[in-house]
């Protein structure tokens, strides 16, 4: 049976709760495997490995346990290897990479941000900046709603000034949350959001940081925030 997975930590300080599981159905027993200081967090890996929610929050409710008593360079969903012994010669191998990258990430955790514009919030913002779009939106209503290609120009014109502003806002949160964390990461463009990055952060700033994404919903209400951490840092592991 093959390896899974879970994260790297040192040895010494790697101590499992008893009776730990992760995935799999029924779930199974995690372990460690030990080389050259190093721990990895594994477990056996099921015959067929799907990204079912169960298995998913298992992976992540095994770095968490193991989180929060040392820092863990969490793997993605789906790292296996062939056996425990090809587990310790990757430890073995690039060790000093590893513990470089503990040393880096000790204490630090993750925070994932998620940035939306209220659609009638930011239409009526759009709208109020651009004399032209105002001038072009009562044309088309005295014309009777427009013809189709007015309509269809108007909805280019809107469609842009939304982008627009979108790239201002999303500046304006980096700018502003930059100061708070120690490195920074974009995530994927998907989803509907016009901004998606993720903060690392130490442990005891993490205060700093969300009190500084309240003031930004304060001040700016036509953008939706979501904030979701603490997070093992999946972004800043390489």
């Amino acid at each position: 049976m093959s390896t899974y997975v879970y994260g790297i930590a040192r040895a010494a300080d790697a101590g499992l709760p008893a009776g730990l599981t992760g995935i799999g159905d029924p779930a199974l027993p995690v372990r460690l495997v030990t080389a050259a200081d190093l721990a990895a967090v594994v477990s056996d890996c099921p015959n067929e490995l799907r990204p079912k929610r169960r298995d998913l929050l298992a992976h992540q409710r095994v770095l968490a346990e193991v989180g929060l008593h040392t820092t863990v360079l969490p793997m993605r969903f789906g790292s296996v290897s062939d056996d425990d012994e090809k587990v310790r010669e990757v430890l073995d191998e690039h060790s000093d990479r590893y513990r470089d990258r503990l040393d880096r990430l000790a204490g630090r955790v993750e925070y994932n941000l998620k940035a939306v514009h209220h659609e009638d919030a930011v239409l009526h913002l759009v709208l109020a900046e651009d004399a032209g779009l105002r001038t072009l939106a009562e044309a088309n209503r005295a014309d009777g709603g427009g013809s189709y290609e007015q309509r269809l120009q108007f909805g280019e014109k809107v469609a842009a000034a939304v982008r627009e502003r979108e790239m201002r806002d999303a500046r304006l949160l980096r700018e502003a949350l930059a100061p708070r964390a120690e490195d920074e990461r974009p995530g994927p463009d998907s989803g509907g959001w016009f901004l998606n990055v993720s903060y690392l952060v130490p442990e005891s700033g993490a205060g700093a940081l969300l009190e500084e994404v309240e003031r930004l919903r304060r001040a700016h209400p036509h953008i939706d925030l979501t904030i979701h951490g603490p997070l093992p840092v999946y972004s800043f592991v390489e």
